[in-house]
C-alpha cells in the first residue's frame, strides 16, 4: 500500500482519488475550496441545486458511462432530443440540421453547401493531427469561405478568445465539432444527455466511495509547497501541516504549479507558465418564462459580446426556467472586473432581444459564477507546449484540463485522465 495525495477535488482529482483507493492505495485528498466539485460543483439557487457552470453529456463521453456504471448510477443518465437556435440581426432562427441550414437567412447557397460539407466531414473523421499547426480561422475560411467564417464562426471565436481568436488551433475546433456532431439521434435530430440531480450526483457518489475507502479528505486546505528530496516526492506542505506521501497527483490549474513546485527544472516551470487561460463570468438566471425551445442559441449581434445563451432547463427538467449566459474573458479584459449587477443587466439585455416578451420583471433570481482558469487557450502547436504528466520528480504527476488536448475540457475527459494518473502509480511500483 502506497500513500497517495491527490491535490484538487474537481472531477479529475475525485476520479484520481477514487481509482487510487480502488487500486488499494492509502489516499488523502486535499482541496483549497470548502467543497468538492470544481467546475462541476453546485450551489443553492433559491432552493434549487444547480451547477455553477453548465454541463451536458454527449454520446462520445465513454469515460462518463463507465464510471456511472461502476457507481451504480447508469439509470441516472437521461437522453433528451435537443435543438439549437441562431440569432442574427434581430432574428432568432432554428439551427443545427440540414433543413435549418438551407433555410438560414442572409447566407448564400454556396456558403451553406460548403458549411454543410465541412461539418459533416469533421463529424466523421477520426484523426486530423495534420491541423496541429493550422489556425482555426484559416482552416474554416478555406472550407466555408469568407462569408461562412464571418457570419457563422467569427462571433463564436471572437467572443470566447478575443485577442487570441486568430491563433486558436484548428485541431481543437475539429474535436469540438466532432463531439457534438456524433451526439445525434439522426442527421435531423441532436440528442444530449444529463445526469439526474446534475453533476452533484456524480460528485457525491465519488465522494462516498472515497470516504468508504478510509481516505482522509481535507477541504479549505490549499497546498503551499510540494516537498521533494533527492529527486523523489516526499509530501506536501499545507496550513494544516506537513502531509507525507509516496506519490502526489496534482490536478489544480498548472499556472499555480511554479509557485508550489519551485524545485522543478526551469524548462518545466516555463512550460507551465506559458499555458494561457481564459476566465469566465457566468450569469445564471431563473426566469418566469421560457426564452425558446432551444437548448443552445448562437448569437451574432454587434451590441452583444456573448457567443451564446444556454437554456439549460430545455435539457435537464428542473421545474424552473434556468438560463446560463457565459462571458468568457481574458483576465486582462476590463469586463472581468464588472459587478454582478452589471453582468446580470447586460445578460438580460441579450435575453430580451432573443425574446422581447421577457424583461427584468421576469427575473426570479440571478447569480454570477466566476473562475479565473476556465478555458485553456489551445493555440497552434499547443500539443508541443504540454509537458508530460510524469514530472522529473519521481512520484509527482501534474495535469489539468489542457492535458487531454485536443479534446476540450469536460467531465468525461477529466475522469479518464484522473483515473489514468492513479493507474500510473501501480505501473511504476
Amino acid at each position: 500500500m502506497k500513500k497517495t495525495i491527490v491535490i484538487g477535488a474537481g472531477p479529475m482529482g475525485l476520479a484520481a482519488a477514487y481509482q487510487a483507493a480502488r487500486d488499494g492505495h492509502e489516499v488523502e485528498l486535499v482541496e483549497a475550496a470548502p467543497e468538492p466539485g470544481g467546475m462541476a460543483a453546485h450551489f443553492d439557487f433559491g432552493g434549487l441545486s444547480i451547477e455553477k457552470f453548465y454541463h451536458f453529456v454527449c454520446r462520445a463521453d465513454l469515460a462518463t458511462f463507465e464510471i456511472l456504471k461502476e457507481l451504480g448510477l447508469s439509470d441516472k443518465l437521461k437522453w433528451v432530443e435537443t435543438s439549437m437556435g441562431h440569432y442574427v440581426d434581430g432574428d432568432l432562427q432554428r439551427w443545427g440540421d440540414p433543413i435549418a441550414l438551407f433555410q438560414l437567412k442572409g447566407v448564400s447557397l454556396i456558403t451553406k453547401l460548403r458549411y454543410g460539407a465541412f461539418v459533416f466531414l469533421c463529424s466523421r473523421r477520426n484523426d486530423w493531427s495534420s491541423l496541429e499547426h493550422v489556425p482555426a480561422k484559416e482552416w474554416i475560411r478555406n472550407w466555408c469561405g469568407r462569408e461562412g467564417y464571418e457570419k457563422l464562426w467569427s462571433p463564436l471565436l471572437d467572443y470566447k478568445f478575443y485577442e487570441y481568436a486568430g491563433t486558436i488551433s484548428a485541431r481543437w475546433i475539429w474535436t469540438r465539432i466532432r463531439r457534438v456532431g456524433r451526439s445525434r439521434k439522426s442527421i435531423m435530430q441532436e440528442e444530449l444527455g444529463y445526469i439526474e440531480g446534475g453533476s452533484q450526483t456524480l460528485v457525491d457518489a465519488l465522494m462516498q466511495k472515497i470516504e468508504q475507502s478510509g481516505a482522509k479528505i481535507r477541504f479549505g486546505c490549499p497546498v503551499q509547497r510540494v516537498v521533494s528530496e533527492n529527486g523523489e516526492v516526499r509530501g506536501i506542505e499545507t496550513p494544516q501541516g506537513f502531509l507525507a506521501a509516496d506519490y502526489v497527483i496534482s490536478t489544480i490549474p498548472v499556472q499555480q504549479v511554479p509557485k508550489i513546485v519551485p524545485e522543478l527544472p526551469q524548462s518545466w516551470l516555463d512550460k507551465y507558465a506559458s499555458i494561457k487561460n481564459i476566465g469566465i463570468c457566468c450569469v445564471i438566471l431563473k426566469l418566469n418564462r421560457k426564452i425558446s425551445e432551444h437548448f443552445w442559441i448562437n448569437i451574432k449581434d454587434e451590441t452583444q459580446e456573448i457567443p451564446g445563451v444556454i437554456e439549460f432547463s430545455n435539457l435537464r427538467p428542473v421545474g424552473e426556467n434556468i438560463v446560463y449566459v457565459p462571458y468568457y474573458l481574458p483576465l486582462t479584459n476590463p469586463k472581468f472586473q464588472w459587478s454582478d449587477e452589471k453582468f446580470i443587466g447586460d445578460a438580460m439585455e441579450c435575453v430580451s432581444k432573443l425574446n422581447p416578451a421577457i424583461s427584468l420583471e421576469d427575473v426570479i433570481d440571478a447569480k454570477v459564477s466566476r473562475l479565473r482558469y476556465a478555458q485553456p487557450i489551445c493555440d497552434v502547436g499547443f500539443a508541443g507546449k504540454i509537458p508530460p504528466v510524469q514530472t522529473p520528480i519521481r512520484g509527482l504527476q501534474i495535469a489539468d484540463t489542457c492535458f487531454y488536448y485536443p479534446e476540450d475540457r469536460g467531465i468525461s475527459e477529466s475522469v479518464a485522465l484522473g483515473r489514468q494518473m492513479a493507474r500510473n502509480i501501480s505501473r511504476t511500483e
